[in-house]
């Protein structure tokens, strides 16, 4: 494609619905928003290990009229002692937008991420399912209870996440504190509300980081 054409398409992007959605979960997650003409218009970058390939694949689908080119592996070898790994990654980038432009303005405040002030409007079920398919874990094989990996944000931040999901859905969640960050856990008597709002919305190669003794009480298909 010609850099003509580039900037015609680019210029008529418009989010649909779904991935208005996609774009509030990945930016409370992994996702950023990076600009290179001082914030005229943003592409969204979204990567992940290899091992979520199929995570970064039905990401891609959902917004592939935004992406030139389709998802890319890159590998790192890291060296320690006498042993070296090689690490995967697998993502993707969309083509920049003007119609990215307001979100990086609500989520980002020199240079650093952060919780926007409407996040209580925006937390829809597949914003928190795609939010938790990047940053959510299971607290252990034996508990129902999950955590949000919350660590880049700062302490106002989390409070403004805990009352959205509060007063919009009755979640309840307390704040841990990890060495190197803080979590929202979510409190064992609402912690189902969640995951009922989630679960239509998680791909099967994400279910993994639901709590088996929840899943087993789901209806059988």
């Amino acid at each position: 494609m010609r850099s003509k054409e580039i900037e015609e398409k680019s210029q008529n992007l418009k989010l649909t619905k779904i991935q208005r959605e996609i774009l509030i979960g990945t930016l409370l997650g992994d996702g950023h928003l990076e600009t290179k003409n001082q914030g005229r218009t943003y592409r969204l970058k979204i990567e992940h290990s290899y091992n979520q390939k199929d995570y970064i694949q039905w990401l891609y689908k959902l917004f592939q009229d935004w992406v030139r080119t389709p998802p890319v592996i890159r590998s790192r070898s890291v060296t320690f002692r006498t042993e070296t790994k090689e690490y995967k990654r697998v993502g993707f980038a969309t083509l920049s937008s003007g119609s990215l432009r307001f979100y990086a303005q609500q989520f980002y405040q020199n240079g650093k991420k952060v919780v926007p002030k409407l996040i209580q409007h925006w937390l829809s079920p597949r914003a928190l399912a795609v939010w938790y398919m990047d940053d959510g874990s299971i607290k252990s094989k034996q508990h129902k209870t999950v955590l949000l990996n919350t660590h880049s944000f700062s302490d106002a931040d989390l409070k403004r996440l805990q009352h959205a999901l509060e007063n919009r859905y009755g979640i309840k969640t307390s704040i841990r504190v990890q060495k190197d960050g803080k979590q929202l856990y979510f409190l064992a008597e609402t912690v189902e509300i969640f995951l009922n709002l989630i679960e239509p919305h998680v791909i099967p190669s994400m279910r993994y980081k639901f709590p088996q003794v929840w899943l087993t009480q789901l209806p059988k298909m």
